[in-house]
């Protein structure tokens, strides 16, 4: 049944991609791999070999197979049109990428790449012989939709060197494009692996030094058959080893490249051994366990610290002087912090749940990710705006008759309202914490979700089960009514943002229903305000507001516009080049609906004495724009151990690893990099 499951999806996406209708879908006509055949020397010596590079780079949204393509897809062929005596290898493919379709396991390439092929050219020709090389190439290239089979012939002249002087030699900036290529080719491993079937599972251990840095590793086997594409692998550190488990059942020996971090592998090969347990003593039986709390304790003070942003702060200070009214119970101040509780922490489940079921069908996605629809922008504008008019005295929110003017209800909703506006905003701590969660089993990930909704809830359930805390509460009064007023300032400044945010995301014409739609609702819930100084309820004001709810459905996002800032994009084949080159490089990752990126690159990184300082200690500047959800770039995010933006990264020249930077960021913390 699953082999007619993967023939019958293959077919199916094949014949999508033959029709006229869907073809026009990709966006594009002709070939959605731009391919260019570079080779690393175009004078080569007789008798030696020269590496040619199939420079692949794919349209957007398309990716291009793996040498083993996994469940579905099949793999490019070469045909080679080669001079006499001139013999090409088997390509070296790169570390591919997993992409997850209706259950089905993909081995692709959605970002730059290229094979490597060596060529040997036969010893005994003359100097000056010219070498004409050619290529046809058969390829299968997909969307998540719709797959397209298509054909190149590329070409290129090689000329036989006479052992002159620049014969075979390499010049500079084709040796850094040849050095990032190869860095991505995985490197043998000497010492063979093991593995065996205990209980059903494959169990993979491959040799790997116990200090060794690790990141993202997973199994790609090199041809099907010995390791089940769409099993979920789990790895762990067992002394000097890594033991893979998954599922598969190898007729033999079997060869698969390891990913060990940073678009870094291993090729391995594997054969019927021993393999340590994973939960012996010299091992880490449960690894995750010291994580989990850790990542639990960030998120906690993550959250805590999300209280002092400009959309949470006015929220949590209302709430907090409402218990401050007089004759508040104990046991109902009580309640009422629990409710909150409760209101802050299911939003925050909720929304880690949906993270991890979508990263579980194959998406990629981070903290916020439902912020890179601009249709929820709208609606977090919205909701801005009718906050910020409450402060302003406009109008008031009503409850429910069960809920009370100030009950458990009105808290429930207070607390699930600050979660959800707090999305934009992030902070020390909690970004790691965030990173930690996707890489931990299930119920360890959504404990951490829940701590950061616990830290978010903090103060409110202090103050609520603490009575000296709520006795040097200020007494109520007519101070209150200035107090709201001001603390709606920093509600419109939000809304100024996110109206900023939709015009980058939706351009003029979506800020400009955006901006429509708050305008109708404000003066909808103006009117409804003055039917409740009048002693009535909102009645017909809501059908406007409701109205207005239904314009966000309208807006659609925009091709994004180029940032202005001193940098250039965020490609994993530029960092390479430029470590080549023995560059500091600072890399930087944003996202126009992050707030906390935002507040980093005006007050640190686009500081003049910022850019002057990058300029002396001439450090690289390479910026990472997340806004649409670039999953090539969020599964970057993920390699260093990030759930989302903002990810600070600075890489010293000679350095193995990149140093991350707080998420929290100084001129004086820049200024020093490089130096």
């Amino acid at each position: 049944m699953r082999l007619l499951r993967v023939v019958m999806m293959t077919m199916v996406m094949w014949l999508a991609g033959l029709s006229p209708a869907l073809a026009q879908n990709g966006g594009r006509a002709g070939p959605h791999l731009a391919m260019q055949l570079v080779a690393e020397s175009e004078r080569p010596k007789a008798g030696d070999t020269v590496t040619l590079a199939l420079a692949t780079t794919p349209a957007a949204g398309w990716h291009g197979y793996w040498s083993n393509p996994g469940d579905a897809g099949f793999p490019a062929t070469f045909g080679w049109t080669l001079p006499k005596g001139v013999t090409a290898e088997t390509p070296a493919w790169p570390v591919p990428e997993t992409l997850v379709v209706a259950g089905l396991m993909n081995y692709v390439y959605e970002r730059p790449y290229a094979p490597l092929v060596k060529l040997r050219v036969p010893a005994g020709l003359a100097a000056g012989t010219v070498l004409p090389i050619g290529l046809k190439l058969d390829y299968l290239v997909c969307t998540r939709t719709v797959c397209v089979p298509e054909q190149q012939t590329l070409a290129t002249t090689l000329t036989v060197g006479g052992g002159t002087v620049g014969d075979g030699a390499v010049a500079p900036a084709t040796r850094a494009r040849f050095d990032a290529w190869r860095q991505a080719i995985p490197r043998p491993l000497d010492t063979p692996a093991t593995w065996a079937v205990k209980d059903g599972a494959l169990k993979v251990a491959v040799p790997y030094p116990a200090d060794a840095a690790l990141a993202e590793p997973y199994l790609f086997p090199t041809a099907p058959g010995s390791i089940e594409g769409a099993a979920p692998q789990t790895v762990v550190r067992v002394g000097d080893q890594l033991v893979v488990t998954t599922k598969g059942t190898p007729a033999g020996p079997f060869e698969a490249v390891l990913r060990i971090g940073d678009g870094r592998g291993l090729a391995i090969k594997a054969q019927a051994g021993v393999v340590p347990d994973a939960g012996g003593a010299g091992g880490a039986g449960q690894p995750w366990v010291v994580a989990a709390l850790l990542a639990f304790a960030g998120a906690v003070i993550g959250g805590l610290i999300l209280n002092v942003m400009p959309c949470v702060f006015p929220i949590l200070s209302l709430k907090a002087l409402s218990l401050a009214r007089a004759n508040v119970a104990e046991r109902e101040a009580r309640r009422e912090a629990l409710a909150y509780t409760a209101g802050v922490v299911l939003v925050c489940l909720g929304l880690g749940a949906v993270i991890l079921g979508l990263r579980a069908g194959g998406a990629t996605v981070g903290w916020a990710f439902q912020l890179q629809d601009p249709r929820v922008v709208v609606v977090l504008l919205l909701l801005s705006v009718a906050i910020a008019l409450n402060l302003s005295g406009l109008f008031e929110m009503p409850m429910p008759r069960w809920a009370g003017e100030a009950g458990s209800g009105g808290s429930f909703a207070t607390g699930a309202l600050a979660a959800f506006v707090a999305t934009p905003c992030s902070g020390p701590f909690m970004g790691a914490a965030l990173g930690a969660a996707l890489v931990l089993p299930v119920p360890a990930a959504l404990a951490v979700f829940a701590g950061l909704g616990l830290g978010l809830a903090l103060p409110f359930l202090l103050l609520g089960f603490v009575p000296r805390l709520r006795k040097r509460l200020p007494k109520p009064g007519a101070w209150m009514a200035r107090l709201r007023r001001i603390l709606s300032v920093p509600m419109w400044l939000t809304a100024l943002a996110l109206v900023w945010v939709l015009g980058r995301q939706a351009g003029v014409d979506g800020m400009t229903l955006g901006l429509g739609a708050a305008l109708v609702a404000a003066l909808a819930l103006w009117a409804g305000g003055r039917r409740q100084m009048a002693g009535l309820s909102l009645g017909w004001t809501l059908v406007p507001v409701a109205a207005s709810l239904g314009v966000a459905a309208l807006v659609q996002p925009v091709a994004a516009t180029p940032s202005a800032a001193a940098g250039e994009a965020f490609s994993e084949v530029r960092l390479a080049a430029l470590r080549a080159e023995g560059r500091p490089v600072f890399a930087y990752f944003t996202a126009d609906w992050c707030l906390t990126c935002k507040v980093n690159e005006k007050a640190a990184i686009d500081r003049a004495g910022v850019q002057a300082a990058f300029a002396k200690n001439k450090v690289a500047v390479l910026i990472g724009d997340w806004t649409d959800g670039d999953p090539v770039l969020g599964r970057f995010i993920e390699r260093h151990n990030r759930a989302g933006v903002p990810l600070y990264l600075y890489y010293a020249p000679g350095a193995k690893e990149a140093r991350v930077l707080p998420q929290v960021l100084t001129t004086g913390m820049l200024e020093e990099l490089g130096g």
